[in-house]
């Protein structure tokens, strides 16, 4: 078995929580008296791709919609006895961004699974190794919700840690150390935006799951799969109240550096205002007219120099007198 066939691995559920892995020549020979199968692959791997189209018995349509790259939109198409679901997950590859989910594509009949992904995601692998433990899922319905939830998982802790972020930020700006959290502001606020983009087609998949009448979902795996839509549900409101949160900051923020700015143009209107008749003054005397007093005295430059202190004096006491200081 080699993941360049498209194969990431197969296993056969025994129905008690266990699993065994199977390679190309049993899935070739499976029935479903052998138990669940569950294959995992790729999109790119040209064996697994000719399987599903030509010999899992999965109609041509569903199989091209399953197998098609991309990660596409959340969504759930069932009926009596299938189920088509796309759901996503939280992209741990190394360099990837925290908003860029990985696309999840399933086709679950009662004793056959085939989840496709283009990119890796941990969520199969967990469900792999609690399958080896005896711990995994015993059927497709148990599954689902197995599935569901650790997709789910990461996106809550994910939300957890924007709120901290926030909280940090929030506790910055009140402190009034706004320079330093400018840049982490944008940020948090535009990964909220994406996850709640993101989160909210979820949400309405979650819900439909949970709603489904398929023949192999027990009133249990339902009662399940509600909790993960409410919790999912959750999460997208605590998005929404962390972007109003980073809204009233960034507010916040902004009225501080208006403050700011507005007490600096105050201080240096007051100074330029008390410095203008001594410039005035200044600037007359240095005129080359005739004319000019003091140009033969010996104190002339003492009276002028004394008289723009002055000057100041009075336009700090007209300023104070107008309570404009």
């Amino acid at each position: 078995m080699s993941e360049t066939d498209g194969l990431i691995f197969a296993v056969v559920f025994d129905g008690k929580g266990g699993g065994r892995e199977v390679g190309w020549d049993e899935i070739s020979s499976w029935k479903p008296a052998d138990g669940t199968l569950w294959l995992h692959i790729n999109t790119d791997g040209p064996r697994a791709n000719d399987w599903v189209r030509n010999e899992s018995g999965v109609a041509r349509a569903v199989a091209d919609t399953l197998l098609q790259p991309g990660d596409h939109r959340p969504r759930v198409h069932a009926d009596d006895a299938t189920m088509f679901a796309i759901l996503r997950g939280v992209n741990f590859n190394p360099g990837a961004d925290p908003e860029d989910l990985i696309g999840l594509h399933m086709w679950i009949e009662e004793s056959l699974i085939i989840s496709v992904r283009r990119r890796r995601v941990r969520s199969g692998q967990a469900i792999r190794e609690r399958l080896v433990t005896g711990e995994g899922p015993r059927n497709a319905g148990e599954f689902l919700v197995t599935m569901s939830g650790l997709l789910l998982e990461p996106l809550g802790v994910q939300v957890e840690q924007i709120d901290d972020q926030i909280d940090a930020i929030e506790e910055a700006v009140v402190q009034g150390a706004y320079q330093e959290v400018r840049s982490q502001l944008r940020e948090a606020r535009q990964l909220t935006i994406a996850l709640r983009r993101y989160l909210s087609p979820q949400r309405d998949a979650l819900a439909k799951l949970s709603t489904t009448k398929v023949k192999w979902l027990s009133d249990e795996n339902r009662a399940y799969l509600r909790e993960i839509a409410d919790s999912t549900t959750r999460y997208v409101e605590d998005l929404d109240s962390l972007r109003e949160r980073a809204s009233v900051i960034q507010e916040e923020l902004t009225t501080q550096l208006a403050e700011r700015t507005n007490k600096t143009i105050y201080v240096l209107t007051i100074f330029s205002a008390v410095l203008l008749p001594a410039a005035l003054l200044t600037g007359l005397f240095g005129i080359n007219v005739g004319g000019m007093p003091w140009t033969k005295s010996d104190t002339g430059f003492w009276i002028v120099l004394g008289g723009v202190p002055v000057l100041a004096v009075l336009v700090i006491v007209f300023l104070k007198m107008r309570k404009m200081i």
